[in-house]
């Protein structure tokens, strides 16, 4: 995995591969997406969550809210922008609100797709996120899933999952090592920018990345 700095230089050239190989297939090809559970505790709770998806803008994704999760589909700086703009909707409601987000490339689950020759080498940008002025604290998780590398990258969880924390800690969000997860704690979007980066970064060289985290908004816990 590239240094932070190496990561976003290459940020640059979003559809530009290690070998110099131009990609042209979809995200949605890529299997790039996202799930999305709010809780919200309030008696008004399903104003605020319909109100909460229905204001954000989902200008170029796929979106199919089912009774679980909401799944989002398209290029990631979309797919951030949106969650970003549904959880700190929820959040503006004063409730307090957990919001869970699922991020994968590769196309996990019982719903197979034939991922293109060369996808772990995509460059995809970092999404920049307009702040929301919404404070959070999440419980965060990533996972290299994929057993090969790409090129001369052999396999390495531990290496790749270190690294991602690495790059957050250069994020500017507060950034605390706790028992199976990684808490982060700032803007709503500072916050999903950093989770978004260490799943993209780790994506350039491994095929199947699935990140995790609960965002926590207006918690009455006190930590």
């Amino acid at each position: 995995m590239r240094t932070p700095d190496a990561a976003v230089a290459a940020a640059n050239h979003p559809s530009t591969g290690d070998a110099g190989t131009s990609f042209t297939a979809t995200p949605r090809e890529f299997g790039v997406g996202a799930r999305l559970t709010l809780a919200v505790m309030a008696d008004d709770y399903v104003d605020v969550i319909l109100g909460a998806l229905r204001s954000a803008d989902a200008t170029g994704l796929e979106v199919q809210t089912g009774k679980v999760s909401t799944y989002v589909s398209g290029a990631e700086q979309d797919v951030l922008r949106y969650l970003s703009q549904v959880i700190a909707g929820a959040g503006r409601s004063g409730a307090h609100v957990a919001a869970a987000v699922h991020l994968s490339h590769g196309c996990p689950g019982g719903v197979s797709c034939d991922i293109p020759e060369g996808g772990a080498a995509l460059y995809s940008e970092i999404p920049q996120l307009e702040p929301t002025g919404i404070k959070t604290a999440a419980d965060w998780a990533i996972y290299p899933l994929a057993d090969g590398g790409s090129g001369t990258a052999a396999a390495d969880h531990m290496r790749d999952i270190y690294a991602a924390i690495d790059y957050a800690k250069s994020t500017g969000v507060t950034v605390t090592e706790d028992h199976y997860v990684t808490r982060l704690d700032g803007d709503v979007a500072q916050v999903l920018q950093t989770i978004a980066a260490g799943w993209i970064l780790i994506g350039r060289s491994v095929q199947h990345v699935v990140t995790h985290a609960t965002l926590s908004i207006n918690s009455p816990s006190a930590s």
